[in-house]
């Protein structure tokens, strides 16, 4: 089937400042929050439908929204600015966020029954505006709401990651989408707070980071990166049944999270068939609101995860039972509470806010509890809401996201966008559909049953 191509004609760029005046400060990013790893735009995209009722135009909506909003959010109207020891500092300027208005000729019909990732010409529904896509001295966000054919419309949206962090973005969108809807506020009052997240004085590392250790890259972080293939995998009730299924009784109570993430390390690490004696990690993105005492407080919309890392021998994860990985992973998850955080931001000052190692490693992000899909300008929850493409950065194949998904026959599950080398994704797909499909199970799903929705070369 010849890819979805369409036209998309975009108005000037410009900057949405907030409706009202706003303090002019500083404010600083927390220590979590300005780490080298999170100096990057993610982008997110969201669909919605045509409600025949509403003849209001969505982007004269959303727009006046986005400056209300921007009165209790003022810190992303401003610029973030370096100082001493790197670090990051948002001056409170006022100056607005990026907006682009814009028409496309294609119906929302037309991108098919099952929205997931890839999206065709994503660089149009989300233009990088020349010269908008650095950290410091930038809008913090761009947003794009494109006016479809059918009526419906896309809302796609970039945001410099060192400002929020997935939570952190939904509760800025749904206040957007509150204040569309006719309130006068936000439901959720935001809290900056960064300091919550701060380094101790002095700085005291009394945890285990293996996720930031220095790794020489002797044998290539991932591969080859001119081959590479972008595939989505659907996770359905039947597909984590039988992962289930493979497990001991007393490990069956694992969450779908560790299921999912310990079957994908493993299946990746063989497909990608590193040196058996080389260390391959997995890192799980771990959200540590509800792990302090007290918890951190509700409407808090800095970053407030961890990248906890669970590392085995290549070899031995290829070779041993899937429980090996699944235990690695259980874990390494339950490592992250108040102290490891505490710990995480005081080794950000004393080392200089260093990235975490991506040398033969991959990371996982479960958006499936995010709330992107719920966000409501007026039109409903959105068709698809979520991540615009999988990946992390600038580094292709490193990461992947489990996205929420109903596929076209109704059924509720997770979609996971996966990026390899054409052969490996071939091992891998070999590799997944025996992990779902056991004879001697009666659980089992039939091979070829795990749909393979999009394939394209990156």
């Amino acid at each position: 089937m010849a890819a979805l191509t369409f036209k998309v004609t975009r108005r000037n760029p410009e900057l949405i400042p907030p409706a009202k005046p706003t303090p002019h400060e500083f404010k600083p990013l927390s220590d979590i929050d300005d780490q080298e790893g999170l100096r990057f735009q993610i982008p997110v995209i969201q669909f919605y439908r045509n409600i025949p009722s509403i003849q209001a135009d969505p982007v004269k909506v959303i727009r006046a929204a986005i400056s209300e909003a921007l009165v209790f959010y003022y810190p992303f109207a401003g610029r973030l600015r370096e100082v001493a020891d790197r670090k990051l500092v948002v001056e409170c300027t006022g100056e607005g966020v990026m907006f682009i208005e814009a028409d496309a000729d294609v119906a929302l019909q037309q991108f098919g029954d099952d929205l997931q990732p890839p999206f065709p010409c994503l660089d149009e529904l989300l233009y990088d505006v020349p010269g908008s896509c650095g950290v410091v001295n930038c809008p913090l966000l761009l947003i794009q709401v494109t006016r479809l054919r059918c009526g419906g419309f896309i809302f796609a949206l970039r945001l410099n990651h060192t400002m929020s962090d997935a939570a952190g973005l939904v509760q800025f969108m749904s206040a957007v989408g509150e204040i569309a809807r006719g309130a006068k506020s936000p439901l959720t009052p935001p809290v900056w707070e960064r300091h919550l997240l701060n380094a101790r004085a002095p700085p005291r590392v009394t945890c285990t980071h293996r996720e930031y250790d220095d790794v020489p890259d002797t044998k290539g972080t991932i591969i080859p990166l001119d081959d590479m293939v972008h595939r989505s995998f659907f996770f359905g009730a039947a597909e984590i049944s039988a992962l289930r299924g493979r497990l001991s009784p007393h490990l069956r109570r694992c969450s779908t999270f560790e299921l999912l993430t310990a079957c994908l390390w493993r299946c990746r690490t063989i497909a990608i068939s590193p040196d058996p004696n080389e260390e391959v990690r997995m890192l799980c993105i771990v959200n540590s609101r509800s792990r302090f005492n007290p918890p951190l407080p509700k409407g808090y919309y800095g970053n407030a995860f961890a990248f906890p890392v669970a590392v085995a021998a290549a070899g031995e994860l290829s070779t041993n039972p899937f429980e090996y990985a699944l235990e690695l992973i259980r874990k390494t998850k339950s490592d992250v509470t108040e102290e490891y955080m505490r710990s995480l931001a005081d080794m950000m000052v004393i080392r200089g806010r260093p990235h975490f190692t991506v040398v033969r490693s991959y990371l996982v992000s479960d958006v499936t509890h995010a709330g992107f899909g719920d966000v409501d300008f007026g039109w409903g929850k959105a068709a698809y809401g979520g991540p615009a493409k999988g990946g992390v950065g600038a580094i292709p194949g490193v990461a992947s996201f489990y996205i929420p998904f109903k596929n076209k026959n109704g059924e509720n599950g997770i979609v996971v966008p996966v990026c390899l080398p054409a052969d490996a994704m071939e091992v891998f797909v070999k590799e997944l559909e025996m992990m779902v499909s056991r004879e001697d199970d009666d659980n089992s799903v039939p091979a070829g049953r795990i749909p393979v929705f999009i394939t394209s070369a990156l």
